[in-house]
């Protein structure tokens, strides 16, 4: 998956969990089963074989380095959203809702991915 995709699903999940809050805050009960965060780290992270006969420390190298690109990657789209909102925040603008910026960002990612930036 690359790194636009995973910007644009960590959009999906903020988006959810600002809606699952809201519900919350309002006592509804949620169905978590599901969830966009739940689906996209299944997506990201690749499923890891360790041949038998492995010991320990091989099976960590391996571990390692299979799951260590989509936890950066992960990291890199959450904290460039984080940056995103906070740079909004910062400026004490009020003109823009978290949504709002969410949804520019993910339209301006999905028409440089369509341009094929």
């Amino acid at each position: 998956m690359e790194q636009k995709e995973i910007v644009l699903r960590a959009i999906g999940v903020l988006t959810e969990t600002q809606e699952m809050v809201r519900r919350l805050n309002e006592g509804d009960r949620l169905d978590t089963d599901l969830t966009q965060l739940g689906q996209l780290v299944t997506e990201v992270f690749p499923t890891i074989e360790i041949p038998a006969g492995s010991d320990a420390e091989k099976a960590a190298e391996l571990t390692i380095a299979a799951l260590m690109p989509a936890s950066v990657s992960l990291v890199e789209a959450f904290a460039y959203l984080f940056t995103q909102l906070a740079t909004v925040h910062d400026e004490g603008r009020t003109d823009v809702s978290s949504a709002e910026l969410l949804q520019e960002i993910a339209l301006r990612m999905a028409e440089s991915t369509a341009q094929g930036d």
